[in-house]
């Protein structure tokens, strides 16, 4: 009977230990990389990607854009990194022979010959954004620069603090850009009058029959640029080889690795542990205020030693009383000192930065106090 009980147990521990196990290992929410077209995160663009008509995506090198001919339109939006050069010729060729691209980027510095100046400060609230022809649009505009325009650039969108979005013609073709990515966003596109803002943006970029092709490439990871293609081959070699010839003349010359240990004895004689462990107290409790009491009473004792005046008077006081029996002592810079101690004292709470220049001030003071003992 006990080894039926036993296998009973046994086996309802297998039962309970599944249960648990099933519900642990539950399928997590998949995650999506930010501004893909097949995200349906609140960072995706899969809102506006179904939305529009004739509109696929392009997942190849940009060496390919020449197969598809002219009349496309390529939407790249925040990408994640900046292509090489020969990418960047391929995208410029795409452009020139008579295509379109719609670049979104928060600061697209860099790419295309696109060239952004700083603003002072980012924009909380809703921002009135204007078209060319003086239309007025509301829409949150979070990037902290604004695009300079050339001469030959046509600006689609601006508001108070710049150029927002322009376009710039090479060859058949041209280049739109615009610094507000998060508006294509499932989160933002309808908010405000972004989406509005968004369909002007495409139908400045196309015309009658044009495709439209979402840039999936900027977002790959495997496309970014690594150390062997920063760098020529024989750079990277001749660095290697220059960090092994010189690790192994430190080995020859007998250098040693790691940290230098200095035994306790050798510090502990000479130093006071206990007034570096009450420095180190004051200074996590933030108890400046406590510390600059302790200097002031010290430096209240100096100066009773040296002209008498009592402990129980006030700063403004010590320095009148030092100021009428030695004039000739007391300057500028010392009754400045006397006379706003008090004043700090009376605070409950003083700031680091306080605590620094008084400190250095009732040093000071206090030295010269020593010294003029001696």
């Amino acid at each position: 009977m006990n080894k039926y009980r036993a296998w009973m147990w046994l086996a309802s521990f297998l039962i309970v230990f599944l249960v648990v196990s099933l519900l642990v290992s539950s399928p997590q929410p998949k995650e999506y990389p930010d501004y893909a077209s097949d995200s349906p995160s609140p960072t995706g663009v899969k809102g506006l990607y179904t939305y529009l008509d004739d509109v696929s995506r392009w997942s190849s090198s940009p060496e390919l854009l020449a197969t598809l001919g002219n009349n496309q339109l390529l939407v790249m939006v925040e990408p994640y990194f900046i292509p090489e050069t020969p990418e960047m010729k391929a995208y410029m060729d795409f452009i020139e022979t008579g295509n379109t691209i719609l670049l979104l980027h928060s600061n697209p510095k860099g790419m295309f010959d696109i060239d952004t100046s700083y603003i002072m400060e980012q924009a909380i609230e809703p921002t009135v954004v204007f078209n060319k022809v003086g239309e007025k649009y509301d829409a949150e505009v979070d990037s902290f620069v604004r695009l300079k325009t050339k001469d030959r650039d046509e600006s689609l969108l601006y508001d108070d603090r710049g150029t927002i979005a322009l376009k710039r013609s090479y060859g058949e073709g041209a280049l739109i850009v615009a610094n507000t990515p998060k508006w294509v966003t499932n989160e933002e596109l309808l908010n405000q009058d972004h989406l509005s803002l968004v369909q002007l943006l495409l139908q400045l970029g196309t015309n009658t029959g044009e495709n439209i092709l979402f840039d999936e490439y900027i977002h790959g990871a495997k496309n970014t640029s690594n150390l062997t293609t920063l760098y020529p081959r024989w750079l990277l070699v001749l660095g290697l080889q220059c960090i092994l010839l010189t690790f192994i003349w430190l080995w020859y010359r007998g250098k040693r690795f790691g940290p230098i240990f200095i035994a306790r004895e050798e510090t502990v004689r000479f130093n006071d542990e206990r007034l570096k462990a009450l420095a180190a107290w004051y200074q996590r409790g933030k108890r400046y205020h406590d510390s600059l009491v302790i200097q002031a009473d010290y430096l209240k004792m100096l100066l009773q030693g040296r002209f008498g005046t009592p402990q129980h008077m006030h700063w403004q006081e010590i320095a009148d009383y030092i100021q009428h029996h030695q004039p000739t002592i007391v300057n500028k810079e010392t009754k400045e000192v006397l006379n706003g101690l008090g004043s700090l004292l009376e605070r409950k709470e003083v700031s680091k930065q306080e605590y620094l220049l008084w400190s250095k001030r009732i040093d000071r003071l206090q030295r010269k106090v020593e010294q003029d003992e001696r």
